[in-house]
């Protein structure tokens, strides 16, 4: 089967979002704190959201092999893991994470949630 060029925009933006949970999992273990805006004190190891993130980058790279074989169910997958990594970010900006730190995942991930339902998308899928 060819894979139409969609597909492949969605899973490099799904390989992108993968990297971006990589560097937001090594932020919260401590390694990268000096990528952040806040003061270096401020930025405390947390290894829960750093196992939630660890989870987010294998999910992303197993949706990015999905996309790649346009394997049908990867569109529903790819819908739910969107919405939820959006929470994420809602919850985290809640949780006083800079904006500046949230701004590229929740920007691309809103931009696949947009292009993941525009019918030409869907079709690819076999989606109604």
């Amino acid at each position: 089967m060819q894979r139409p060029i969609g597909v492949t925009i969605l899973a490099v933006f799904s390989g992108v979002l993968a990297l971006l949970a990589l560097i937001a999992s090594l932020q919260w273990l401590g390694f990268l704190g000096w990528m952040s805006s806040a003061p270096p004190n401020i930025v405390t190891p947390n290894i829960w959201n750093f196992f939630i993130y660890a989870l987010l980058v294998w999910v992303y790279v197993w949706l990015t092999q999905m996309l790649l074989q346009v394997d049908p169910a990867a569109w529903m997958f790819m819908m739910v893991i969107t919405i939820f990594n959006l929470t994420l970010n809602f919850v985290s900006f809640l949780n006083g994470v800079p904006p500046e730190l949230l701004a590229a995942s929740t920007v691309i991930n809103a931009l696949i949630l947009i292009y993941a339902v525009l019918p030409g998308t869907r079709k690819a899928f076999g989606q109604k």
